[in-house]
């Protein structure tokens, strides 16, 4: 009897997504266009070379809607405010307008490149030409060779900051400056940590997050990367993976949206034994099952699992999202607003995925305000996942919200609709921390 010819892995994993989909893991993507299709079930763009030409050609694809501004909006000034472990930058035009971000916990180490490689690039020049100022800067004083987070997160400060700036002046929040809104709600997962906890502390504390949030999606960790110790051998609990991935399915039910995260923990082999007990069980997405840089062994695992493969929080660059696009190695993009540079940058890398048939669900970092320009992300992605990551509302900057109680109800936060990030951040919080000059 002849065996059933192997379905193309593009394929498996998109009928695995319309199977998970059915019991609520996943959202449907947006209409493709005919190229997309084409590129995704075999059709004039399966030539690698041809798909990467294509997003090439998307990324040249402008981001802001210059077309809200009449006249040129000069930065004037670039500043970096500190007090005690908390960063603001403010941002104030030549006619005064003023636009203020909050940054991601990492300044701390990171504020001299902020200061030297970043600040002086960005001053007198027309915030309306931010998409080409967010290109140029990498070649600005030989900033390529801080490639990466170290660069990634200063420059998104600065951008989440200019994006205020403009939203105020134009009145438009800041979904409505980089796209139209197509999630003005965003449903969220609550994400998980204590992997290295005995199994019945982690399953108490996994409960009591759920109900925190009265979620309906949750995300695991697997595996045992022990970031945050010295131990050099360090393993985990023997087992607790295997035992803890059925376990949660039983618990919380069909209903219950489930993902997967192994942050690189991996290696092939092992990415694909336990990628298949997460099939058995429904999870929706796998998470880093590699290394992220891995690009190779990233599409060995995809190619050997149904289950959608998911990357790209640490990623660097667009070469790093475009390769694994191209050779169909992921179905999900995830770049972290803060690491990757910004909002503009993620937009382009969620219009790549979306060329191809594919979803984007970005990685949320750092404290402060991280959960806000996420969600301002995600409202303007059409093929953004069915939930996105979500670590709590505790934050020690004072602020007013009056267009969203920014809270989690029935699983989604209602993205704020006022000027710019939409909310208003205390004077009197600000005016506690000063110019970090040196």
């Amino acid at each position: 009897m002849q065996a059933p010819a192997r379905q193309p892995p593009s394929l498996t994993r998109r009928r695995f997504l319309a199977t998970a989909g059915a019991a609520g893991l996943a959202s449907p993507l947006f209409p493709l266009s005919a190229h997309a299709a084409e590129g995704t079930e075999g059709g004039g763009l399966r030539n690698v070379d041809a798909r990467q030409a294509k997003l090439i050609e998307v990324l040249r694809q402008p981001v802001l809607r210059r077309e809200l501004f009449s006249s040129p909006v000069i930065i004037q000034s670039v500043e970096l405010l500190r007090w005690e472990n908390s960063y603001l930058c403010r941002v104030r035009s030549a006619d005064g307008a003023e636009g203020i971000s909050v940054a991601h916990s990492g300044m701390s180490r990171l504020y001299p490149i902020f200061l030297h490689n970043l600040q002086p690039f960005f001053l007198g020049k027309d915030a309306r030409d931010l998409d080409l100022i967010l290109e140029r800067v990498y070649g600005y004083g030989f900033n390529f060779r801080y490639n990466g987070i170290s660069l990634g997160l200063p420059l998104a400060t600065i951008e989440f900051a200019i994006l205020d700036l403009l939203g105020r002046i134009a009145e438009r929040s800041l979904g409505q400056l980089i796209g139209e809104i197509h999630h003005p709600e965003v449903a969220v997962y609550v994400a998980t940590e204590w992997r290295e906890r005995p199994m019945e502390e982690t399953v108490d504390r996994i409960k009591q997050a759920v109900a925190a949030y009265d979620a309906t999606a949750l995300k695991i960790k697997v595996g045992y990367l022990m970031f945050m110790t010295t131990d050099m051998h360090a393993k985990g609990p023997v087992g607790k993976t295997e035992r803890l991935i059925p376990l949660l399915r039983e618990i919380f039910g069909s209903d219950m949206a489930l993902y997967a995260d192994a942050n690189g923990y991996y290696d092939v082999d092992e990415a694909i034994r336990v990628g298949k007990l997460l099939e058995e069980n429904k999870y929706a997405y796998f998470e880093e099952p590699v290394m992220y840089d891995e690009f190779e062994a990233i599409k060995q695992v995809a190619d050997a699992l149904a289950i959608p493969i998911a990357n790209g929080e640490q990623d660097q660059s667009f070469v790093n999202f475009r390769w694994l696009i191209a050779h169909d190695g992921i179905e999900i993009v995830q770049p972290d607003s803060y690491y990757f540079g910004g909002l503009i940058r993620c937009v382009k890398v969620g219009r790549m995925a979306a060329a191809f048939g594919k979803q984007i669900v970005p990685h949320m970092s750092g404290g402060g305000l991280g959960f806000l320009y996420n969600i301002h992300l995600v409202s303007v992605l059409p093929n953004a996942g069915a939930h996105h990551e979500f670590k709590g509302l505790d934050t020690q900057v004072r602020f007013e919200c009056k267009s969203s109680p920014l809270k989690v109800v029935n699983g989604k936060i209602k993205v704020p609709t006022g000027p710019g990030v939409g909310v208003e951040i205390d004077p009197e919080f600000i005016q506690k921390h000063r110019p970090v000059t040196a």
